[in-house]
């Protein structure tokens, strides 16, 4: 490279204008303070920024995920979006009863017009008499299958709604740091699926369920697998997921088919995260994952199709059997 007169003062190749003599590490292009990028050894130029950015190997966790998870957009953005839910489910009732002053002794609020659409339920129904209910569309039965999905962002009540969001907010940070934004919303919706088909199954097909406590208790789950696969103690987790566990089963209310089914779907998700070998981990991890919202799906076809039309259910309800 041909080095200008001793007795001319070098101006940055980005702006003719400023004079300097600091030079770029990898091309040795002069450069102003505002062109100076820190290197490891001296500065480099934004051209050589650029450049260095495109052949380097992206920074990757221990099970494959990017580095940008340790921020927790993925966490926070899930945290508004059931917070955006409860307000418009808030808006749609015109009610203070939907925020408090339902079950649970006041702390869970009642229901609004958004849960009437959203939330997981079998047979919908309208009680008109005590011994009798009216059947009225939209249900599982009817088809709708997006309350599989619906009902993980809605929440009766404001202590409901904080309970979950809390528990999210402490588990999805650290989670989401490990496995990478993609793994773990994927982990988070799978769990919350796993937690509706289970109550879809196995819960009273005439109450209607709604809440992310499945997609929770999945991160419990996932949260110490992957700390077991790290080798690092579970010690600070496992007394909170027995303790939430004997809530579970203590509270009426609760729905205990949700909590289980979310933890053992986020269970057999975070498996397959954390223990895929190196080599293809991205396609075993995606495979595991797809074999888990599969079984998941064949289970609800099956229960459908296994279920009474509307009006044999209506004429057995209606009969007490």
């Amino acid at each position: 490279m041909t080095q200008p007169p001793a007795n001319v003062v070098p101006h940055c190749y980005r702006h003719p204008d400023r004079e300097t003599y600091v030079r770029c590490t990898r091309c040795d292009r002069p450069i102003c303070p505002n062109c100076m990028n820190e290197a490891s050894v001296g500065f480099q130029c934004p051209e050589c920024v650029r450049e260095g950015a495109r052949t380097q190997r992206p920074a990757r966790t221990a099970f494959g995920g990017g580095t940008e998870g340790a921020v927790g957009a993925v966490t926070i953005t899930l945290i508004v979006i059931n917070v955006l839910v409860f307000l418009a489910g808030v808006i749609s009732s015109g009610s203070a009863q939907s925020i408090a002053g339902g079950g649970m002794g006041g702390l869970l609020g009642g229901g609004t017009p958004l849960h009437e659409w959203g939330s997981l339920v079998t047979y919908n129904s309208r009680p008109i008499s005590a011994t009798e209910a009216q059947i009225i569309p939209g249900g599982m039965i009817d088809g709708d299958y997006y309350r599989l999905f619906t009902s993980m962002f809605l929440h009766y009540g404001v202590f409901h709604l904080l309970m979950n969001m809390w528990a999210l907010w402490v588990l999805g940070r650290p989670l989401e740091a490990m496995l990478g934004r993609a793994r773990f919303a994927a982990l988070y919706l799978v769990s919350g699926f796993g937690g509706s088909v289970a109550v879809y199954l196995f819960s009273d097909p005439l109450a209607q369920t709604a809440g992310a406590s499945g997609a929770i208790f999945g991160l419990f789950a996932a949260l110490i697998i992957v700390l077991r696969k790290m080798r690092r103690s579970v010690a600070g987790i496992l007394p909170v997921l027995v303790l939430n566990l004997v809530l579970t089963f203590s509270i009426d209310g609760i729905s205990i088919a949700g909590h289980l089914g979310g933890m053992v779907a986020g269970a057999a998700a975070a498996a397959g995260l954390a223990y895929a070998p190196r080599q293809h981990r991205t396609l075993i991890q995606s495979g595991a994952l797809v074999a888990v919202v599969a079984l998941l799906a064949v289970l609800t076809v099956v229960h459908t199709a296994g279920l009474m039309p509307t009006g044999d259910y209506v004429t057995q309800l209606n009969s007490g059997n």
